[in-house]
């Protein structure tokens, strides 16, 4: 009913920048937030970024200052502006909304990841 497509991952070195992006689509009512969570090779998916309806941020203390969330409303679209990027970054990027597809329903929705490797 809902779909979260994400896009931007690829290869970039250290230092370097890039750009996710996350769009829903599907019967949305509501979107409360959206966000975005990494899971490294052998390490526990943990969160990045989150901005909820009303604009409000927060920020895993590992990219504060480097990483920017922005939203689209009008494109249900959300964005990952990845600055500075480390060789630490390296994950497989994965989308997260918090979604009512009606008045009675919510529900948590996940994209399908896209990886981002930072390396020379």
């Amino acid at each position: 009913q809902v779909q979260l497509v994400e896009s931007g991952g690829g290869l970039v070195q250290p230092g370097g920048s890039l750009r996710l992006s996350c769009a829903a689509s599907g019967s949305i009512f509501s979107i409360h937030s959206m966000g975005w969570y990494r899971q490294a090779p052998g390490k526990q998916r943990q969160l990045v970024t989150t901005i909820t309806s009303g604009g409000s941020t927060n920020y895993a203390d590992s990219v504060k200052g480097r990483f920017t969330i922005s939203r689209d409303n009008a494109k249900n679209t959300v964005y990952l502006q990845m600055n500075s990027l480390k060789p630490e970054d390296t994950a497989v990027y994965y989308c997260k909304a918090d979604i009512g597809s009606s008045l009675f329903t919510r529900y948590d929705y996940w994209g399908q990841g896209t990886q981002v490797t930072v390396s020379s």
